[in-house]
C-alpha cells in the first residue's frame, strides 16, 4: 500500500472517474474551497479544494457526492454555510449538515489510506463543539452506508480509491467508535 498521498493523485483519480460522464474536475485552489459550476468563461464544473490540502479535496468530494443533478448547477451547490465563530445554534445546524459529507471523508479515507479527522470547524465560536458527540453521529452515519448501500458515486470514488492505493473492501471494523480513538 501507497503511504504517500498527494492533492495530484485525488485529480487523477477523481477526474478518471467523473470528468467524462459528468463535466466535473477537482481543482487545486490558493484560498477557501468553492464548488463553481461550468459558465460562458468556463466549460466544465469545478471542485475547487483549499490550498493543496489533500483533506480539503476529500471533503469538497464528498459534497459534490451528495449534491444533486440541480444543486451541481449552483455555485457551492447552493448549501447554507456559516463560517467560523458559530454560536451554539448555529453549530448545531452546521454540524447537522455535515453529518453525510463527513461521513463520505471518513469512507474515502480508509478507502484511501489515510488518517480521518472529524472536523467541527468552529475555533473562533463562543461555543465548544462537543466533537466526540458530532463523531459518533458520524460514525452512525458511515455504518448506515456500510449496511444500507453507499451512493453511486461515492462508491465510484471509494472503488478508486481502493485500487490506487491497494487497500482492503470497506468493513465496520475500519471505523472504530470514537470513545476508541
Amino acid at each position: 500500500m501507497s503511504m504517500t498521498h498527494h492533492y495530484q493523485q485525488l485529480i487523477d483519480i477523481f477526474d478518471g472517474c467523473f470528468a467524462d460522464e459528468f463535466n466535473t474536475r477537482l481543482i487545486k485552489g490558493d484560498d477557501e474551497p468553492i464548488y463553481l459550476p461550468a459558465d460562458a468563461q468556463v466549460p466544465y464544473h469545478r471542485i475547487v479544494f483549499a490550498h493543496g490540502f489533500y483533506a480539503s479535496a476529500l471533503h469538497e468530494i464528498s459534497h459534490w457526492c451528495i449534491a444533486g443533478k440541480a444543486r451541481r448547477e449552483q455555485v457551492d451547490f447552493g448549501y447554507w454555510y456559516c463560517p467560523d465563530g458559530r454560536d451554539g445554534a448555529t453549530q448545531k445546524r452546521f454540524e447537522d449538515v455535515e453529518v453525510k459529507p463527513q461521513a463520505f471523508d471518513w469512507l474515502f479515507c480508509v478507502a484511501a489510506g489515510y488518517p480521518f479527522n472529524v472536523s467541527c470547524d468552529n475555533l473562533e465560536g463562543d461555543v465548544e463543539p462537543d466533537r466526540i458527540a458530532f463523531q459518533r453521529r458520524v460514525h452512525a452515519q458511515v455504518l448506515n452506508y456500510l449496511e444500507q448501500g453507499i451512493p453511486s458515486r461515492a462508491a465510484r470514488f471509494i472503488k478508486a480509491l481502493r485500487d490506487y492505493y491497494h487497500t482492503p473492501p470497506l468493513a465496520a471494523e475500519q471505523f472504530p467508535w470514537p470513545d476508541a480513538l
